[in-house]
């Protein structure tokens, strides 16, 4: 698993984990764990880095991937909705709203420069994205 340290220690420290809904059971699973601190290449070549977003929690992050067909961004809980980006709507729910601000410029400017973001929970945006055939039982 990787993971921003400052996440992980958030979600390890009972004051914290308390105040934000983190719950060990869900994460500490006796796996192999990587902790990284800021934007992290995971295989070396470019093709999936770790993004720091902080902000809806505090060490939240995305994945840029880069593929033949075009660069795109996993926003997943950085950004909900295409409006939270292009209207700055915050959700109700953060830890910083400084650091989601921060985050929401960074996915903005990937976008400028060419990449696709994926909307963590925007219904509209998942009908745009191919889905696989439904299996017929």
């Amino acid at each position: 698993m990787l993971v921003q340290r400052r996440e992980w220690e958030a979600g390890m420290d009972p004051e914290i984990a308390a105040r934000r809904g983190f719950n060990r059971c869900d994460f500490h699973l006796g796996h192999k764990l990587r902790l990284v601190d800021g934007e992290y290449d995971v295989f070396g070549d470019g093709s999936v880095v770790c993004l720091p977003t902080h902000g809806h929690t505090p060490g939240h992050q995305s994945l840029r991937l880069r593929l033949d067909s075009g660069e795109i961004a996993l926003a997943a809980d950085a950004c909900y909705f295409c409006q939270t980006l292009r209207e700055r709507r915050l959700p109700r729910n953060m830890y910083d709203r400084e650091a989601m601000l921060a985050s929401l410029d960074r996915l903005d400017a990937l976008e400028r420069s060419g990449a696709r973001i994926f909307f963590g929970h925007d219904p509209e945006f998942w009908q745009t994205v191919p889905q696989a055939p439904v299996p017929v039982a």
